[in-house]
Protein backbone atom coordinates (compact mmCIF):
# COMPACT_ATOMS: atom_id res chain seq x y z
CA UNK A 1 0.00 0.00 0.00
CA UNK A 2 1.07 3.22 -1.12
CA UNK A 3 -0.17 5.09 2.49
CA UNK A 4 1.17 8.75 1.35
CA UNK A 5 -1.14 8.71 -1.85
CA UNK A 6 -3.78 6.83 -0.89
CA UNK A 7 -4.87 7.64 2.37
CA UNK A 8 -7.75 9.37 1.52
CA UNK A 9 -9.26 6.43 -0.83
CA UNK A 10 -8.61 3.77 1.95
CA UNK A 11 -10.60 6.18 4.46
CA UNK A 12 -13.17 6.14 2.19
CA UNK A 13 -13.03 2.50 1.50
CA UNK A 14 -13.42 1.74 4.75
CA UNK A 15 -17.15 3.60 5.32
CA UNK A 16 -18.41 3.04 1.77
CA UNK A 17 -17.72 -0.06 -0.60
CA UNK A 18 -18.75 -2.75 -2.94
CA UNK A 19 -17.63 -6.71 -2.56
CA UNK A 20 -15.30 -7.59 -5.16
CA UNK A 21 -16.68 -10.06 -7.09
CA UNK A 22 -16.12 -14.05 -6.32
CA UNK A 23 -17.62 -16.02 -8.71
CA UNK A 24 -15.93 -19.19 -9.98
CA UNK A 25 -15.93 -19.26 -13.80
CA UNK A 26 -17.66 -22.68 -14.87
CA UNK A 27 -14.69 -23.25 -17.30
CA UNK A 28 -11.92 -23.53 -14.91
CA UNK A 29 -11.19 -26.27 -12.41
CA UNK A 30 -10.52 -25.98 -8.97
CA UNK A 31 -6.86 -25.25 -7.98
CA UNK A 32 -5.65 -24.87 -12.09
CA UNK A 33 -3.78 -21.99 -11.51
CA UNK A 34 -1.25 -22.29 -14.18
CA UNK A 35 -0.06 -20.68 -17.17
CA UNK A 36 -1.76 -17.71 -16.21
CA UNK A 37 -1.81 -13.85 -14.45
CA UNK A 38 -1.99 -13.73 -10.61
CA UNK A 39 -2.95 -9.64 -9.85
CA UNK A 40 -2.78 -9.42 -6.17
CA UNK A 41 -5.35 -6.63 -4.94
CA UNK A 42 -4.41 -4.62 -1.31
CA UNK A 43 -8.10 -4.65 -0.34
CA UNK A 44 -9.29 -1.65 2.07
CA UNK A 45 -9.72 -1.52 5.92
CA UNK A 46 -13.29 -3.35 5.41
CA UNK A 47 -12.68 -6.12 2.98
CA UNK A 48 -9.77 -8.69 2.76
CA UNK A 49 -6.67 -8.50 0.33
CA UNK A 50 -7.10 -10.78 -2.34
CA UNK A 51 -5.40 -12.56 -5.67
CA UNK A 52 -6.88 -12.88 -9.00
CA UNK A 53 -6.24 -15.33 -11.70
CA UNK A 54 -6.25 -14.44 -15.32
CA UNK A 55 -5.84 -17.11 -18.02
CA UNK A 56 -3.55 -16.59 -20.72
CA UNK A 57 -6.03 -15.99 -23.45
CA UNK A 58 -8.05 -13.58 -21.18
CA UNK A 59 -10.94 -16.14 -21.61
CA UNK A 60 -11.12 -16.96 -17.73
CA UNK A 61 -10.83 -14.57 -14.98
CA UNK A 62 -11.53 -15.80 -11.27
CA UNK A 63 -11.50 -13.66 -8.41
CA UNK A 64 -10.50 -14.32 -4.64
CA UNK A 65 -8.74 -17.89 -5.42
CA UNK A 66 -7.28 -18.59 -2.15
CA UNK A 67 -10.65 -17.78 -0.19
CA UNK A 68 -12.27 -20.42 -2.92
CA UNK A 69 -9.72 -22.82 -2.26
CA UNK A 70 -9.12 -22.22 1.30
CA UNK A 71 -12.23 -21.06 2.88
CA UNK A 72 -9.73 -18.64 4.32
CA UNK A 73 -8.61 -14.79 3.58
CA UNK A 74 -5.25 -12.52 3.98
CA UNK A 75 -6.64 -9.57 5.75
CA UNK A 76 -5.07 -5.80 5.11
CA UNK A 77 -3.20 -5.19 3.04
CA UNK A 78 -1.89 -7.47 0.84
CA UNK A 79 1.58 -6.11 -0.54
CA UNK A 80 3.08 -8.66 -2.60
CA UNK A 81 4.20 -12.25 -4.12
CA UNK A 82 7.26 -14.12 -4.74
CA UNK A 83 7.73 -17.53 -5.77
CA UNK A 84 9.95 -20.22 -5.64
CA UNK A 85 9.40 -23.24 -8.25
CA UNK A 86 6.66 -24.81 -6.54
CA UNK A 87 5.29 -22.19 -3.81
CA UNK A 88 3.94 -18.39 -3.63
CA UNK A 89 4.82 -16.93 -0.62
CA UNK A 90 1.89 -13.65 -0.36
CA UNK A 91 3.21 -10.84 1.94
CA UNK A 92 0.35 -9.51 3.98
CA UNK A 93 1.77 -6.29 5.83
CA UNK A 94 -0.38 -4.86 8.31
CA UNK A 95 -1.22 -8.84 8.91
CA UNK A 96 2.68 -9.31 9.83
CA UNK A 97 2.24 -12.28 7.78
CA UNK A 98 3.74 -14.30 4.98
CA UNK A 99 0.90 -17.38 3.72
CA UNK A 100 2.67 -19.84 2.06
CA UNK A 101 0.71 -21.64 -0.91
CA UNK A 102 1.06 -23.91 -4.00
CA UNK A 103 1.57 -21.61 -7.06
CA UNK A 104 -0.47 -23.27 -9.33
CA UNK A 105 -3.51 -24.90 -7.05
CA UNK A 106 -3.10 -22.30 -4.38
CA UNK A 107 -3.46 -24.66 -1.30
CA UNK A 108 -1.90 -23.49 1.50
CA UNK A 109 1.00 -25.03 2.65
CA UNK A 110 1.90 -22.79 5.83
CA UNK A 111 2.35 -19.24 7.16
CA UNK A 112 4.98 -17.46 8.37
CA UNK A 113 3.33 -15.03 11.70
CA UNK A 114 6.50 -14.55 13.69
CA UNK A 115 9.76 -12.23 13.64
CA UNK A 116 7.77 -9.88 11.04
CA UNK A 117 7.06 -6.36 11.49
CA UNK A 118 4.95 -4.57 8.25
CA UNK A 119 6.76 -6.80 5.39
CA UNK A 120 6.54 -5.58 2.27
CA UNK A 121 8.40 -7.14 -0.36
CA UNK A 122 10.22 -10.79 -0.54
CA UNK A 123 12.46 -12.42 -2.82
CA UNK A 124 13.77 -16.56 -2.60
CA UNK A 125 17.45 -17.66 -2.63
CA UNK A 126 17.88 -21.44 -2.33
CA UNK A 127 16.00 -22.95 0.51
CA UNK A 128 15.88 -18.99 2.28
CA UNK A 129 13.46 -16.52 1.77
CA UNK A 130 14.32 -12.91 2.46
CA UNK A 131 11.59 -10.29 3.72
CA UNK A 132 12.04 -6.67 3.94
CA UNK A 133 10.43 -5.13 7.04
CA UNK A 134 9.49 -1.24 7.55
CA UNK A 135 8.88 -1.75 11.69
CA UNK A 136 7.07 -0.57 13.47
CA UNK A 137 5.46 3.49 12.15
CA UNK A 138 7.30 5.75 15.36
CA UNK A 139 10.27 3.74 15.40
CA UNK A 140 12.94 5.05 12.24
CA UNK A 141 15.69 2.77 13.61
CA UNK A 142 14.20 -0.89 13.71
CA UNK A 143 13.82 -1.83 9.47
CA UNK A 144 15.19 -5.06 8.50
CA UNK A 145 15.37 -7.62 5.87
CA UNK A 146 14.13 -10.97 7.81
CA UNK A 147 16.17 -14.56 6.65
CA UNK A 148 13.18 -17.27 6.68
CA UNK A 149 14.01 -21.17 6.73
CA UNK A 150 11.74 -22.12 3.57
CA UNK A 151 11.73 -26.02 4.90
CA UNK A 152 10.72 -24.89 8.25
CA UNK A 153 8.95 -21.68 7.49
CA UNK A 154 10.57 -19.86 10.60
CA UNK A 155 12.12 -16.68 10.51
CA UNK A 156 15.93 -17.93 11.90
CA UNK A 157 17.70 -14.31 11.80
CA UNK A 158 17.83 -10.75 10.22
CA UNK A 159 19.70 -7.98 9.37
CA UNK A 160 19.38 -4.39 10.47
CA UNK A 161 18.99 -1.98 7.70
CA UNK A 162 17.70 1.63 6.85
CA UNK A 163 14.71 3.04 7.03
CA UNK A 164 12.56 1.79 4.68
CA UNK A 165 12.94 -1.16 2.85
CA UNK A 166 11.20 -1.88 -0.02
CA UNK A 167 12.16 -3.86 -2.92
CA UNK A 168 14.38 -6.37 -2.73
CA UNK A 169 16.51 -8.77 -5.68
CA UNK A 170 19.48 -11.34 -5.68
CA UNK A 171 22.20 -11.41 -7.96
CA UNK A 172 25.69 -13.08 -7.34
CA UNK A 173 25.61 -13.46 -3.44
CA UNK A 174 24.19 -10.09 -2.42
CA UNK A 175 20.74 -8.78 -1.71
CA UNK A 176 19.87 -5.29 -3.50
CA UNK A 177 17.43 -3.91 -1.29
CA UNK A 178 15.67 -0.39 -2.18
CA UNK A 179 15.01 2.18 0.77
CA UNK A 180 11.65 4.02 -0.09
CA UNK A 181 11.66 5.37 3.39
CA UNK A 182 8.27 3.54 4.94
CA UNK A 183 6.53 6.37 6.90
CA UNK A 184 9.16 8.54 5.83
CA UNK A 185 11.65 9.12 3.05
CA UNK A 186 15.18 7.69 1.83
CA UNK A 187 17.78 8.11 -0.79
CA UNK A 188 19.61 4.47 -0.36
CA UNK A 189 20.14 0.80 -2.19
CA UNK A 190 21.00 -1.23 0.67
CA UNK A 191 23.76 -3.94 -0.36
CA UNK A 192 23.84 -7.45 1.27
CA UNK A 193 26.13 -10.12 1.30
CA UNK A 194 23.93 -13.12 2.21
CA UNK A 195 27.06 -15.72 3.36
CA UNK A 196 27.92 -12.95 6.15
CA UNK A 197 24.12 -12.20 6.66
CA UNK A 198 25.93 -7.93 6.98
CA UNK A 199 25.62 -4.73 5.02
CA UNK A 200 28.22 -4.01 2.94
CA UNK A 201 27.39 -0.93 1.38
CA UNK A 202 24.63 1.79 1.25
CA UNK A 203 24.58 3.18 -2.36
CA UNK A 204 23.10 7.05 -2.09
CA UNK A 205 20.69 7.33 -5.39
CA UNK A 206 17.63 10.28 -5.75
CA UNK A 207 14.59 10.32 -3.00
CA UNK A 208 12.53 7.23 -2.65
CA UNK A 209 13.61 4.68 -4.80
CA UNK A 210 11.22 1.99 -5.67
CA UNK A 211 11.26 -0.49 -8.53
CA UNK A 212 14.70 -2.51 -9.44
CA UNK A 213 15.64 -4.70 -11.75
CA UNK A 214 18.71 -6.54 -13.21
CA UNK A 215 19.25 -5.70 -16.78
CA UNK A 216 21.45 -8.22 -19.55
CA UNK A 217 24.50 -6.26 -18.96
CA UNK A 218 24.39 -6.98 -15.02
CA UNK A 219 24.00 -3.79 -14.03
CA UNK A 220 21.19 -2.52 -11.36
CA UNK A 221 18.44 -0.69 -13.14
CA UNK A 222 16.31 1.37 -9.79
CA UNK A 223 13.68 3.73 -10.14
CA UNK A 224 13.70 6.95 -7.63
CA UNK A 225 9.96 8.42 -7.50
CA UNK A 226 11.59 12.18 -6.46
CA UNK A 227 9.52 13.74 -3.04
CA UNK A 228 6.74 16.33 -3.10
CA UNK A 229 7.78 18.95 -0.18
CA UNK A 230 5.08 20.40 1.42
CA UNK A 231 4.53 23.09 4.16
CA UNK A 232 2.84 23.46 7.26
CA UNK A 233 -0.29 23.98 5.59
CA UNK A 234 -0.16 20.96 3.02
CA UNK A 235 0.97 23.18 0.23
CA UNK A 236 3.42 22.20 -2.53
CA UNK A 237 6.64 24.34 -2.06
CA UNK A 238 8.86 22.09 -4.15
CA UNK A 239 10.02 19.07 -5.16
CA UNK A 240 13.42 16.92 -5.59
CA UNK A 241 14.31 15.14 -8.63
CA UNK A 242 13.78 11.90 -9.78
CA UNK A 243 15.39 8.97 -11.58
CA UNK A 244 16.33 6.10 -13.43
CA UNK A 245 20.01 5.17 -12.01
CA UNK A 246 22.35 2.09 -13.42
CA UNK A 247 24.68 0.79 -10.87
CA UNK A 248 27.85 -1.15 -11.41
CA UNK A 249 27.29 -4.29 -9.49
CA UNK A 250 30.99 -5.07 -9.85
CA UNK A 251 31.57 -2.07 -7.19
CA UNK A 252 27.88 -0.85 -6.76
CA UNK A 253 28.63 2.30 -7.67
CA UNK A 254 26.26 4.63 -9.63
CA UNK A 255 27.83 4.62 -13.07
CA UNK A 256 24.93 7.05 -14.92
CA UNK A 257 21.32 8.81 -14.34
CA UNK A 258 18.59 9.46 -16.22
CA UNK A 259 17.38 12.72 -14.51
CA UNK A 260 13.72 13.54 -14.75
CA UNK A 261 12.19 17.20 -14.25
CA UNK A 262 11.34 18.89 -11.62
CA UNK A 263 7.95 17.89 -10.19
CA UNK A 264 7.75 14.89 -12.32
CA UNK A 265 7.10 11.77 -10.09
CA UNK A 266 7.47 8.62 -12.19
CA UNK A 267 6.35 4.89 -10.94
CA UNK A 268 5.77 1.22 -12.01
CA UNK A 269 8.47 0.88 -13.62
CA UNK A 270 9.76 -2.51 -15.37
CA UNK A 271 11.99 -3.63 -17.44
CA UNK A 272 11.29 -5.74 -20.39
CA UNK A 273 14.42 -6.81 -22.56
CA UNK A 274 17.04 -3.83 -22.88
CA UNK A 275 12.93 -1.47 -22.91
CA UNK A 276 12.16 0.24 -20.01
CA UNK A 277 8.80 1.40 -19.36
CA UNK A 278 7.34 3.70 -16.30
CA UNK A 279 4.60 5.21 -15.92
CA UNK A 280 4.26 8.98 -15.25
CA UNK A 281 0.69 9.96 -13.80
CA UNK A 282 -1.49 7.65 -15.98
CA UNK A 283 0.95 7.58 -19.07
CA UNK A 284 3.33 5.22 -19.82
CA UNK A 285 6.73 6.06 -21.21
CA UNK A 286 9.15 3.99 -23.19
CA UNK A 287 13.16 4.43 -23.36
CA UNK A 288 16.20 1.62 -22.87
CA UNK A 289 19.17 0.61 -21.10
CA UNK A 290 21.70 2.52 -23.47
CA UNK A 291 19.31 5.99 -23.42
CA UNK A 292 21.39 8.94 -22.94
CA UNK A 293 18.27 11.12 -21.99
CA UNK A 294 14.77 10.55 -21.50
CA UNK A 295 11.68 10.69 -23.90
CA UNK A 296 9.42 13.96 -23.58
CA UNK A 297 6.30 12.15 -25.14
CA UNK A 298 4.60 9.26 -23.84
CA UNK A 299 4.63 5.99 -25.28
CA UNK A 300 1.12 4.76 -24.65
CA UNK A 301 -1.59 7.22 -23.14
CA UNK A 302 -3.70 5.07 -21.03
CA UNK A 303 -7.36 6.07 -19.76
CA UNK A 304 -6.48 4.70 -16.00
CA UNK A 305 -8.12 6.78 -13.32
CA UNK A 306 -5.88 5.35 -10.72
CA UNK A 307 -2.74 3.43 -12.64
CA UNK A 308 -1.57 1.45 -9.53
CA UNK A 309 0.17 -1.54 -11.85
CA UNK A 310 2.50 -2.15 -14.93
CA UNK A 311 3.48 -5.44 -16.60
CA UNK A 312 5.04 -5.93 -20.37
CA UNK A 313 5.06 -9.74 -22.00
CA UNK A 314 5.65 -10.38 -25.76
CA UNK A 315 3.49 -8.16 -27.20
CA UNK A 316 1.28 -6.72 -24.52
CA UNK A 317 0.91 -4.22 -21.93
CA UNK A 318 -0.82 -5.01 -19.00
CA UNK A 319 -2.04 -1.95 -16.78
CA UNK A 320 -3.92 -1.97 -13.22
CA UNK A 321 -6.52 1.03 -12.75
CA UNK A 322 -7.06 0.62 -9.18
CA UNK A 323 -10.03 0.73 -7.37
CA UNK A 324 -10.51 0.32 -3.85
CA UNK A 325 -14.25 0.82 -3.74
CA UNK A 326 -14.85 -2.23 -5.70
CA UNK A 327 -13.24 -3.83 -8.80
CA UNK A 328 -10.38 -2.85 -9.94
CA UNK A 329 -9.46 -3.16 -14.05
CA UNK A 330 -6.62 -5.10 -15.75
CA UNK A 331 -6.36 -3.32 -19.37
CA UNK A 332 -4.68 -5.15 -21.96
CA UNK A 333 -3.04 -2.63 -24.80
CA UNK A 334 -1.61 -4.17 -27.84
CA UNK A 335 2.12 -2.99 -27.93
CA UNK A 336 3.09 -2.14 -31.36
CA UNK A 337 -0.49 -0.86 -32.39
CA UNK A 338 -0.54 1.14 -28.88
CA UNK A 339 -4.49 0.26 -28.18
CA UNK A 340 -6.79 -1.57 -25.76
CA UNK A 341 -7.61 -4.82 -26.78
CA UNK A 342 -9.27 -6.20 -23.54
CA UNK A 343 -10.24 -5.37 -20.15
CA UNK A 344 -11.14 -7.66 -16.81
CA UNK A 345 -12.35 -6.91 -13.73
CA UNK A 346 -9.62 -8.06 -10.96
CA UNK A 347 -8.94 -7.51 -7.52
CA UNK A 348 -9.82 -4.33 -5.16
CA UNK A 349 -7.41 -2.70 -4.99
CA UNK A 350 -5.28 -4.03 -7.58
CA UNK A 351 -1.99 -3.55 -7.12
CA UNK A 352 0.90 -6.09 -8.48
CA UNK A 353 0.98 -8.86 -11.69
CA UNK A 354 2.55 -12.03 -11.87
CA UNK A 355 3.20 -14.41 -14.87
CA UNK A 356 2.90 -17.73 -12.85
Amino acid sequence: MKITKLLGVLFLGSILFTSCSDDRSPSLPKGDYENGILISGEGNRSISGSVSFVSNDLTTVENTIYKKVNNAEFGEYVQSIAFDNDRAYIVTDNQNTVTVVDRYTFDKAGTITTGLSKPRYMTVVGNKGYVTNWGATDNDSDDFVAIVDLNSLEVEGKVDVALGPERIIAKNGKLYVSHLGAFGTNNKVVVIDIATKSVVKEVTVKDRPDELYIDSSGKLVVLSQGKTIYDANGDVVGHTLAAISFINTSNNEVESELTFNEGEHPSQMVLEGNDIYYSLGNDIYKTDVNANSLPTTEFLATDSAILYGLAVRDNEVFVLDANFLGNSKLDVYDLSGKTKKDTKEVALGASKIYFN
